[in-house]
């Protein structure tokens, strides 16, 4: 059974009894229920269907952060063949909450930037939680510049609450790492596409989703600053996070009609963690798509294409 957040009581309660009754089922009783086990599936599905019809801001903020749902290296793992990671920024360390390297996506040869925030209690401390450090953004630029001298496009997971906001990081130059990474990104001479599969906040998001096209799962969320943080600032109380999530705008459905973001991509019903495999494929197929828009451009076509893609956002508002 899935992890059910507070919201989806109603469906847990269903499939709960759904478990119990097959269980009776696998006794041996001579009970005839089978009957009964379809209606409440029935119910829990349609139960399922109605609740995210009618997802608000601070729900989907809940589902864009469950901790079932597939990250960066999951896609990496369904999508990218012979993939190679690379380590290190060539500077000061290696930082493993950006996962790069290079690979081959349906016959492309591509260069591959992921946050991973870590699946158990383990990876999350290796990962850092998905929160990148100054030498992860160094690392990205590295991989960015070797990616426009070999002639790759460069494909972005983008899954972080933000860049890593501690005293070793800001000490080593973290605003002017996150600056220069987003700054490659614009100056990249090779298409680049980002795809935001969980949170994308503020500039650590930003840092590597500067790009050509930004597609975006139907339930992630895209922010300068997480509601918590936001009504922290705005009410001075975080418990109002749900107002500000409301409020900042940070939806799929939101952003691309503010132009901020090109094409959602949508989920399986209940979510991309309740069917992992569907919701990498529907995301190989936009890559796929978004990628091939871009073929036989010139360095400065793919440049004045996201230039003018950056400075449009806003302008018919």
């Amino acid at each position: 059974m899935h992890s059910f957040l507070e919201f989806e009581k109603p469906v847990a309660d269903l499939q709960g009894k759904v478990h119990e009754l097959r269980s009776v089922a696998g006794s041996g009783e001579a009970v005839e229920i089978s009957g009964e086990i379809e209606r409440l599936e029935k119910k829990a599905e349609q139960t399922l269907r109605d609740l995210y019809s009618r997802l608000t801001p601070w729900q989907k903020t809940l589902v864009a952060r469950h901790p079932d749902r597939p990250h960066a290296a999951d896609y990496i793992t369904g999508l990218i063949e012979d993939f190679t990671p690379l380590a290190g920024d060539r500077g000061y360390a290696e930082d493993a909450a950006i996962i790069a390297g290079i690979g081959r996506f349906r016959g492309r040869s591509v260069a591959i930037l992921g946050q991973e925030k870590g699946a158990d209690t383990q990876s999350r401390l290796k990962h850092n939680f998905g929160m990148a450090r100054p030498e992860g953004y160094r690392k990205a630029v590295r991989i960015m510049h070797m990616a426009e001298r070999f002639g790759l496009p460069v494909v972005s997971f983008v899954d972080t609450a933000g860049a890593y906001p501690g005293i070793g990081a800001e000490e080593r130059g973290q605003a002017e790492a996150i600056a220069r990474s987003t700054d490659a990104c614009l100056a990249l001479g090779t298409a680049n596409l980002a795809l935001i599969i969980g949170e994308g906040g503020s500039g650590g998001a930003i840092a590597i989703a500067t790009a050509n096209h930004v597609a975006m799962l139907e339930h992630a969320i895209y922010s300068v600053i997480s509601p918590e943080a936001g009504a922290s600032i705005l009410w001075r109380d975080s418990a109002r996070a749900q107002d500000a999530a409301t409020n900042m705008k940070i939806t799929a459905q939101d952003l691309i009609q503010l132009k901020v973001i090109d094409e959602i991509v949508e989920e399986p019903l209940g979510g991309a963690h309740r069917a992992k495999a569907i919701v990498i494929d529907r995301a190989g197929a936009a890559i796929d798509k978004a990628l091939t828009r871009f073929d036989g451009m010139s360095g400065e076509e793919i440049r004045a294409h996201r230039r003018d893609k950056f400075l449009a956002i806003g302008r018919s508002l």
